[in-house]
């Protein structure tokens, strides 16, 4: 096996509707709301029944990109998780390592889209985070690599279990953290980022987890660069994206996306595609954004997270070249 990837696999419903309205206010972190009118019956626009969840997500990039994949999630008993059963196969995913849950049902998000393309999502966890240690055939897990994405309440134990297998198995480990991970006291964090070949958060996030301000870029990846042995990679929305071995930094902008119509998948996406890229030319950086940025444009141009997800035959170079530059860290 290439490559298992480790997380959710959830059912998707995208919902457009009319009367939503955009509000600049102080009462949520993000300083923006989506309001609707309360009372009212609000005619939907436009309906869209999707399966996506970080796992899922990422497990289809790396088999369309060629590799042998395997996911590990955990789905309810119920006709969704039939269908994502169906569209791993589908996809030549192995569904080996799948958990079927009869007492709690797949998980569910409801995303309601704005007109600019941003997004509010309700989510219901379900089964996909009902899964811990003792689920998992360890002794049959030995992939070239792991890529993990967030993992919460009981299956956030997983997270330091895997890192320790994978150094026990001589497999590489690209993670893409969620909140859980990145709220982790640093004195039980630090030394689970020293086993990771590949750290993959955005900007907010790097400042989360190393407590440093968002505008003080550098000292955040001087601080990851201390803490992860492996490459840090750090996104910044429309501004692009920089790489870090801890000698080097690689910077790049942003592919522009022919019509923007969902952002959901853009993190799974580029995480996915980075990995494949530096797998698929044995370690080249440059290489690597190219695949990720281009795998993340074509997804934001479809609903959902994977339905744009590139194929192996599938040019890199539709949205042009990136011009990426490399300079050496000054110590």
């Amino acid at each position: 096996m290439d490559v298992i990837t480790i997380g959710s696999a959830i059912r998707d419903v995208f919902i457009s509707m009319e009367g939503e309205e955009i509000l600049n206010t102080k009462k949520f972190a993000t300083g923006k709301g989506l309001a609707l009118p309360l009372g009212s019956k609000i005619r939907i626009d436009h309906l869209d029944v999707t399966l996506g969840g970080d796992a899922l997500n990422t497990a289809i990039t790396f088999a369309r990109r060629g590799f042998k994949t395997a996911t590990i999630v955990r789905v309810g008993d119920d006709a969704s998780g039939r269908e994502i059963l169906q569209t791993l196969r589908l996809e030549g995913i192995s569904t080996k390592y799948v958990m079927r849950d009869k007492k709690n049902q797949t998980a569910y998000s409801v995303i309601l889209l704005a007109d600019d393309g941003s997004r509010t999502i309700l989510t219901y966890g379900g089964a996909t985070r009902q899964f811990g240690p003792a689920d998992i055939s360890w002794n049959t897990l030995k992939p070239k690599w792991f890529f993990m994405t967030h993992m919460a309440e009981k299956s956030a134990t997983v997270f330091p279990r895997v890192l320790r297998h994978a150094k026990k198995v001589k497999t590489m480990v690209a993670v893409n953290p969620g909140r859980t991970q990145l709220k982790m006291a640093p004195v039980k964090l630090k030394p689970l980022l020293n086993m990771i070949d590949v750290f993959i958060v955005n900007r907010e996030e790097g400042a989360m987890l190393t407590r440093m301000p968002y505008r003080k870029q550098g000292q955040i990846f001087n601080r990851l660069d201390a803490w992860v042995k492996g490459l840090v990679v750090m996104t910044d929305g429309p501004k692009g994206v920089i790489v870090s071995d801890g000698e080097y930094r690689w910077s790049a902008g942003v592919l522009k996306e022919k019509k923007l119509v969902d952002r959901t998948g853009a993190g799974d996406s580029f995480g996915s595609g980075f990995v494949s890229g530096l797998i698929e030319s044995k370690g080249d950086v440059a290489h690597a954004i190219q695949v990720g940025s281009a795998n993340a444009t074509s997804v934001i141009e479809h609903i959902g997270g994977n339905a744009g997800a590139l194929k192996k035959r599938d040019s890199i170079y539709k949205w042009g070249r990136l011009a990426i530059e490399k300079t050496k860290i000054k110590k």
